[in-house]
């Protein structure tokens, strides 16, 4: 005879169907299988992806308008952006599935990698206050430029203009409908030698265009309506971001400049983006390069005891002492780096002053080849 159900029984399934998995579910109310799809089925609670709070993962890129190409996004944003993708077994078959709190949460530090201009509203269910923002600005980028693949007739137009040689990136962005990176990419997949006019880069920027850059990117906005707002071409924009921050991604832009303003947060440079430096990074750079080659210089003339011939394990005129009969190495001026050899054996870079075919781990090798030889030989 079946067990009869308790109200705690039926509060814990409605509360719990979908969002916890079947077995903990019959675990917990001692019942099989069965009988819990039975009483679903009954109460009509609908199937169990579709109860929690969560989505499968072909559910949310449908509801967000994207079509195709779904192995790429689990390598862009499930491999290299961290996409909050769940495992959600169901009868011993697992499904991929979206936690739409998650989803949002990791959507808003990624807004440049989604278009919202597809995107229904409430189609997930309550949204975020900026997405309201950000799907007007998709809809306004995606009416302004076509994303559809090059026709020939563009392409001949575009090489057409660019042949005048009077029209900038700008002026073939509002005459193509391209973004300036789209044109840039399509003149050098046609092999185009031709390229834009250069805009005029002399104007220098007002604290007012950078205070307003700022807030631009902080609300969420991409490069070409950036450019629009401030008057200034993407690609120059680009690399003031660049030249800032030391990325163009926007998304990454925000987070460093959280609520700050243009300038904010600024990270550190290293030595390899001396050109990046203020004047002040750059006289502190030169000092410690200074100090770091003096340290360097004195420990290695240590290493050498001190020897005036501190160059003398890299100058071809060393034989035990100096061939061009010089004093130090500090006043010769007949110094010559040991020439590189290529060993026939193993095809090797090696460097002696003496010149050989092979470099010594062949001629070891060649020398211990030639007494198991011998051992062999003389054993018969």
């Amino acid at each position: 005879m079946s067990r009869p159900w308790t109200k705690e029984e039926y509060q814990y399934l409605s509360d719990n169907w979908g969002s916890k998995s079947l077995g903990t579910i019959c675990r917990k109310l001692n019942r099989s299988e069965n009988a819990i799809h039975v009483k679903v089925q009954r109460l009509g609670m609908g199937a169990f992806l579709d109860q929690g709070e969560y989505v499968t993962w072909n559910q949310l890129l449908i509801a967000i308008g994207c079509t195709g190409g779904w192995g790429y996004k689990i390598k862009s944003w499930v491999e290299n952006r961290g996409f909050p993708l769940k495992a959600k077994q169901v009868n011993k078959n697992t499904y991929k599935v979206v936690y739409v709190d998650d989803f949002w949460k990791w959507s808003e530090k990624n807004k440049d990698l989604l278009d919202f201009s597809n995107f229904e509203e409430y189609a997930l269910g309550k949204e975020p206050t900026w997405v309201k923002a950000k799907r007007k600005h998709d809809f306004e980028k995606n009416k302004k430029y076509i994303k559809t693949p090059w026709t020939p007739a563009e392409d001949s137009r575009l090489k057409y203009l660019l042949e005048q040689q009077k029209y900038t990136y700008s002026d073939l962005s509002k005459a193509l409908r391209r973004t300036n990176g789209a044109i840039q990419r399509r003149v050098c997949d046609l092999g185009i030698r031709a390229r834009p006019v250069k805009a005029d880069n002399h104007v220098r920027w007002t604290d007012e265009e950078f205070y307003l850059l700022g807030e631009l990117i902080k609300a969420g906005n991409g490069y070409e309506l950036i450019s629009e707002k401030i008057g200034k071409s993407s690609k120059a924009i680009r690399g003031r971001v660049y030249g800032m921050y030391l990325t163009e991604n926007l998304d990454k832009v925000r987070s460093i400049l959280a609520s700050g303003n243009w300038g904010d947060n600024r990270p550190e440079r290293k030595v390899k983006q001396y050109l990046l430096m203020i004047e002040e990074e750059k006289q502190q750079t030169k000092e410690l390069l200074t100090r770091l080659l003096a340290i360097l210089r004195y420990q290695y003339k240590e290493y050498f005891e001190a020897s005036d011939f501190w160059q003398k394990d890299l100058c071809q005129h060393w034989v035990g002492y100096c061939e061009k009969d010089q004093i130090s190495c500090d006043e010769c001026l007949e110094f010559q780096r040991i020439r590189p050899q290529y060993c026939k054996r193993c095809g090797g870079t090696f460097y002696e002053r003496k010149e050989t075919d092979f470099c010594s781990a062949c001629r070891k090798a060649r020398k211990n080849r030639g007494f198991r030889k011998v051992i062999r030989e003389s054993g018969r």
